[in-house]
């Protein structure tokens, strides 16, 4: 098996602290399966460490853009920092999407009204420099598909947590679907049936990394080639090869960052 793209990670997280510079080393280094990841930035420091790693790894690329999560806590001139971000981040040739964006309604506390703001307007930058959104979605299906609809949004809907109809409205927008780990759990019925209603040219894999390691590295820190686990399922589901899904998704997600 070779030729996976993580289409979405974050090496920043602090569950690399320790040892981050040879996990990079070891996941895009030579001999990898690993050809290609993208790294989701979150905030302004995220979106700065992807620029810096999209300059030293031929084969790292990176989003710039604001998390939901950091909705209510963003400077007055966030979007003039957005600005900077694109710039810096379209210097390196390595810039695929606006992202990491979207709502997410799961916790208490977060001011909706502000989420909404916030990815209405990065929906709208993004649209203007034409590039794809990487969306997060999380309890907020009718939302986040009103927005995406207003906007005629091009993107993925990463860490895909929907129903299948929700698969099927987005993929009929145009969207593509991101699928993790989570393919790979024992409670993944719903995952599955989302993943029948996507087409194989429509289907992103990732990791989310360091975040929900598939079995049987369950509990552990995930990294990009954890991704292996994925591709078996996506195969099985879909009755094809392994290496036909790596290739597949690969070309996927080339075709939507527009990587050559």
């Amino acid at each position: 098996m070779n030729n996976i793209f993580d289409s979405h990670c974050h090496y920043d997280d602090h569950w690399f602290d320790e040892d981050r510079e040879a996990v990079l080393e070891r996941v895009l280094g030579e001999g990898s399966v690993v050809s290609y990841v993208n790294h989701a930035a979150t905030d302004y420091e995220s979106a700065m460490f992807g620029i810096k790693n999209a300059g030293r790894f031929k084969n790292f690329y990176t989003s710039v853009g604001f998390h939901p999560e950091f909705a209510s806590v963003l400077p007055q001139d966030w979007e003039n920092k957005l600005r900077e971000l694109y710039e810096l981040a379209a210097a390196t040739g390595k810039l695929t999407a606006i992202g990491e964006i979207g709502l997410d309604y799961h916790y208490e506390g977060y001011d909706r009204d502000k989420e909404i703001e916030v990815f209405d307007k990065q929906l709208a930058f993004a649209n203007e420099k034409g590039l794809p959104v990487i969306v997060h979605s999380r309890n907020a299906s009718q939302d986040t598909m009103d927005l995406l609809k207003k906007h005629g949004s091009r993107g993925v809907i990463h860490c895909f947590s929907g129903s299948a109809e929700m698969a099927r409205q987005a993929v009929g927008m145009g969207l593509y679907i991101g699928f993790t780990g989570v393919l790979a759990f024992g409670n993944s019925k719903k995952a599955i049936k989302a993943l029948q209603e996507v087409p194989m040219d429509r289907l992103l894999l990732e990791t989310d990394c360091p975040y929900m390691a598939p079995p049987p590295y369950r509990g552990q820190r995930c990294e990009s080639p954890m991704i292996a686990e994925v591709v078996k399922v996506v195969a099985q589901q879909k009755d094809l090869s392994e290496q036909q899904v790596c290739d597949q998704t690969c070309e996927n997600a080339k075709r939507l960052y527009g990587i050559k």
